[in-house]
């Protein structure tokens, strides 16, 4: 049987840089262009930008804002949850940072608010989401979150966070219009929606329950020909009265095209049930983690 499949360490690393690249243009191209506040310090440096425009040149850029929110933020949490809380988050706040720092102000979007609420929102999940995988976030308010559960334990991270980025969509709210609230957030729900998808979608797989007289040959078949191990459950048919194996399985989607042709060609009356499995972790998949 394969073993896990096992990334390289410095692919965590590749996947921080691309996904802050994602998501830094979203704010940038997308967000800011269109006055959309979706929480976050993201965020609250656009609002900070549209309202220092009069007393700085375009005023304050996204980057510093996004630096001189951030570090505060790091220095409590590493007196608070000590080092090992910040760890590659750091580096995927530094990269937001330098990408918004260097990624040119243009509108990839213009004149359609909705376009734009929708095509930031999945821009910004997939970024989200490949930086999910690596454990690690974007910094802002979920650390800010993290904080102040450590003295709040009645309140979940989460339910900190939605708080703390519902007060910056209302604060967006009243410098840029009601409309522009409205629709950040319907981006809020397309990047949840994304990046689950996404962290999901990595360990995705296909669980194969099989019902055959023919369970020996059909077991040598999947584990020399998909090479896949599989479980035999001792069952019994209620309605024939007979004993049998139920096999399973666990299969990426690709392989399962395999299964069922193996099956379908030693047993043509064996019954097969697929069902979607969430989340698969273990020998031939991903480590347990």
């Amino acid at each position: 049987m394969r073993g896990y499949r096992e990334r390289p360490v410095y692919m965590k690393y590749v996947y921080i840089v691309v996904g802050t690249g994602i998501v830094s243009f979203a704010i940038k191209c997308i967000y800011e262009p269109n006055s959309l506040v979706v929480g976050g310090f993201s965020g609250l440096a656009i609002i900070i930008k549209s309202l220092t425009e009069g007393i700085v040149p375009g005023g304050v850029p996204l980057w510093f804002t996004n630096i001189a929110l951030n570090l505060p933020v790091f220095l409590a949490a590493l007196k608070v949850k000590g080092k090992n809380f910040i760890g590659k988050t750091l580096f995927s706040t530094i990269m937001v940072s330098f990408w918004l720092g260097i990624i040119p102000s243009v509108s990839f979007i213009e004149n359609n608010i909705l376009l734009a609420a929708i095509f930031g929102g999945a821009l910004q999940g997939l970024g989200m989401g490949l930086v999910f995988l690596t454990k690690a976030t974007t910094g802002g308010t979920d650390m800010v979150g993290a904080i102040i559960q450590n003295y709040l334990r009645q309140f979940s991270v989460a339910r900190i966070m939605m708080v703390i980025d519902a007060v910056i969509v209302i604060v967006g709210g009243y410098v840029f219009g009601i409309e522009r609230a409205l629709y950040a957030i319907i981006t809020i729900v397309v990047v949840n929606r994304i990046a689950d998808a996404i962290i999901e979608g990595i360990k995705f797989a296909k669980a194969a329950y099989i019902i055959t007289d023919k369970y020996e040959e059909v077991s040598n078949a999947i584990m020399h020909k998909v090479d896949r191990g599989l479980t035999g459950i001792y069952a019994k048919g209620m309605y024939t009265g007979t004993d049998r194996y139920l096999l399973f399985c666990v299969v990426t989607k690709k392989e399962l095209v395999h299964l069922k042709e193996l099956v379908g060609k030693i047993d043509e009356n064996a019954f097969i049930i697929v069902s979607d499995a969430r989340e698969v972790m273990g020998e031939g998949f991903f480590p347990v983690e």
